[in-house]
């Protein structure tokens, strides 16, 4: 990556939600510093073990932070969508990545020098406030994405995962539209494309978001992070919606069958009625 790697232009650098907190002089000098590069589906920015020299976010596209190289079982612990940097904690202690992060899509990702990371903290009191609130939030996201994935509700998983992807400090680039496949959302959550997208319906029939042709919008962050009650659990009016539901298309599919049945069962008699007719009138007087 880094042999591809250029200058930002200056759209690219107006997608970076801290350099409007820095002084002329430090954003001259970090401008001048910034290196950015266009990623394929697939590549890895980061890899678990490799030595942090760059402070990384994500211009345009979508990343998945996880670990599916390390022994323990594969875990995504989040997507990172435009707006988002990552990796303030590795960098501040100077260890090697804990994580990989891999693009889902083709993206555009911003690199900032370890060095001109330190710099900043050092001697700009902005870039300090937003480091720390960057460590904050997400200290609150990965608690939130532990009790996530204790949950066995694919709506739930759903819900929260897209609520997170629309936090609006951490992915400020995200806006109100979020630009995301079914499988790319799958692939963040853990679920198939078919199952995330009876989940989206779901969510969407509640008038939770709206998925619109190349992304998702959400209409209620409020409920999509509180879906679909407190403790992660559904309401028991919800419960017995559901079961209803369920209950009702279990007994279309009897109906279905009984009634494929008795048809088989009189086709079956007029049958043997035509064949018996047909040999009574063959008989002589």
């Amino acid at each position: 990556m880094r042999q591809r790697a250029r200058i930002a232009t200056p759209v690219e650098l107006d997608a970076i939600p801290w350099l409007s907190s820095l002084s002329s002089l430090e954003r001259s000098h970090v401008v001048a510093r910034l290196l950015v590069a266009e990623v394929d589906v697939g590549e890895r920015i980061c890899r678990i073990g490799k030595e942090a020299n760059y402070w990384f976010g994500v211009i345009d596209g979508l990343l998945k932070m996880s670990n599916d190289d390390a022994a323990a079982r594969p875990v995504t612990f989040t997507g990172v969508p435009p707006g988002g940097w990552f990796g303030e904690g590795t960098l501040l202690k100077r260890e090697t990545y804990r994580y990989n992060i891999q693009a889902l899509r083709r993206s555009v990702v911003a690199g900032l020098p370890l060095d001109d990371f330190h710099e900043l903290l050092e001697t700009s009191i902005p870039f300090n406030r937003y480091v720390l609130n960057q460590l904050n939030e997400r200290l609150g996201q990965f608690i939130a994405a532990r009790e996530i994935d204790r949950q066995s509700d694919p709506d739930l998983r759903v819900a929260r995962n897209l609520a997170a992807l629309f936090h609006p400090q951490l992915y400020p680039g995200v806006g109100g539209l979020l630009r995301i496949t079914q499988q790319e959302l799958g692939h963040l959550v853990g679920l198939s494309r078919q199952r995330v997208n009876e989940a989206l319906r779901h969510l969407e029939e509640r008038r939770l978001i709206a998925v619109e042709y190349g992304g998702v919008r959400v209409l209620d962050l409020p409920g999509l992070r509180t879906y679909p009650g407190w403790g992660g659990e559904r309401s028991a009016e919800q419960r017995a919606e559901r079961s209803t539901e369920r209950s009702a298309e279990r007994n279309d599919e009897r109906s279905m069958e009984r009634g494929a049945e008795r048809g088989a069962e009189r086709g079956a008699e007029r049958g043997a009625d035509s064949a018996s007719n047909s040999t009574g009138s063959a008989e002589p007087d």
